[in-house]
C-alpha cells in the first residue's frame, strides 16, 4: 500500500514521519508499515517538507544507510532506537 497524498496526513502525522525518516535505526519499512508510504513516497514527503538544503542532507545520510532498510540490517538489531534515545519525563 502506498499513499502518496500527504493531504491525508495531519500536520502530526507528518512530523512524526519526517522525524522517524531522519531516525538512523528506524527502517523505511516501519514508516511503511504505521502509515501506508513506501520509500519513494517517503523520499516526495520530505522532498516537499524540508527545506532544499534540509533534504540534500537528509538524502546523503540516508543513501545507502543499512539501518535504513531491513534487508540490509543486521538480524541482530531487532529494536527501532537506541535505548537512551529518549529521555525520561
Amino acid at each position: 500500500m502506498t499513499t502518496t497524498d500527504n493531504t491525508s496526513f495531519t500536520a502530526t502525522d507528518i512530523s512524526r514521519i519526517i522525524e522517524m525518516a531522519w531516525e538512523d535505526r528506524t527502517p523505511f519499512e516501519a514508516i511503511e508499515h504505521l502509515y501506508g508510504l513506501d520509500q519513494a513516497a517517503v523520499i516526495k514527503l520530505m522532498r516537499s517538507n524540508l527545506k532544499p538544503g534540509s533534504f540534500k542532507l537528509w538524502r546523503k545520510r540516508t543513501q545507502g544507510r543499512t539501518t535504513k532498510h531491513l534487508k540490509l540490517r543486521s538480524p541482530d538489531i531487532n529494536r527501532g532506537y537506541c535505548p537512551t534515545q529518549y529521555k525520561q519525563r
